[in-house]
């Protein structure tokens, strides 16, 4: 058995500059990985199971993206053959933000295709990813990214790693809601990378923010208090928080003002490299 991570991302920003016919959403977004995990465990069989052996509540098996991504992976290959036992080790919240199912497909990906030895391209294996999910491709490509289209065509970037605070409320938001949205911004002008990366960080929004402090109080009041502190943002379409920090010890000082909101936490270094591929 081997095991891989399989990590979260924050959306350093995030601007919506239209709809697509396909009800897709054209974005700039600047994608960094953190260095918080999952970690996935694989057992290639003999035959043609594929087995998720975790449960989780909620999520049939089936509709799981970590066994849509391997049943992905083997229809690709034509190769029904093929067959693995996945277990995880389940840390990033779902429905965060954060691109926990988004990672786990990655992972998936990544691994089943040395597994199982494949040999095919990282390009190939993003192209799988789209089908899965939007957010999957930039978990294969595993470098910090200014992202366009649909947020999966990439610019690779070296970006500071700063501290982050990343708060979670229980709350679990469904981010199909949150684009169909009517109230959503969608005309936010395309701006070049240039101008973007001139912004300072508080400077810097995510357009989904809004729609989601109107519709979840707890999330604005979250935002509000720590807004107090330092810079605060939405991370995706939510519900985790992040708020950036210079310094490790700067971000446990806050940390400890949110004992007040009872409300579940952690802090994390930003990474312009994946886990995924440097561990």
């Amino acid at each position: 058995m081997k095991q891989w991570l399989s990590p979260a991302k924050l959306n350093l920003f995030l601007y919506i500059t239209g709809r697509r016919t396909d009800n897709y959403h054209n974005l700039q977004t600047l994608f960094q990985f953190i260095n918080y995990c999952d970690q996935l465990t694989f057992n290639v069989r003999q035959d043609n199971q594929i087995n998720l052996l975790t449960p989780f509540a909620n999520i049939p098996a089936h509709k799981n993206l970590i066994i849509i991504a391997a049943e992905q992976l083997r229809t690709f290959t034509q190769r029904p053959d093929l067959g693995v036992d996945i277990a995880i080790d389940k840390k990033i919240p779902m429905g965060g933000g954060l691109g926990g199912a988004s990672s786990n497909a990655a992972t998936v990906l990544v691994a089943l295709n040395q597994l199982w030895q494949l040999n095919l391209s990282t390009e190939t294996l993003m192209d799988i990813g789209r089908k899965i999910g939007a957010d999957v491709p930039i978990f294969i490509y595993g470098q910090a990214s200014f992202a366009q289209g649909i947020g999966d065509q990439f610019q690779a970037l070296d970006i500071h790693e700063y501290w982050y605070l990343v708060t979670c409320p229980n709350i679990e938001i469904s981010t199909v809601n949150i684009f169909n949205d009517p109230q959503l911004p969608r005309n936010t002008p395309v701006q070049s990378l240039h101008d973007l990366l001139l912004l300072p960080f508080d400077k810097q929004r995510n357009d989904c923010e809004g729609i989601v402090r109107k519709h979840y109080p707890l999330i604005d009041k979250v935002i509000d208090y720590l807004s107090h502190y330092a810079t605060t943002r939405l991370t995706g379409t939510g519900a985790c928080v992040f708020t950036q920090c210079k310094t490790e010890q700067q971000a446990k000082e806050i940390q400890k003002h949110l004992d007040t909101l009872s409300i579940d936490s952690f802090i994390a270094k930003a990474l312009n490299h994946s886990p995924l591929y440097t561990n």
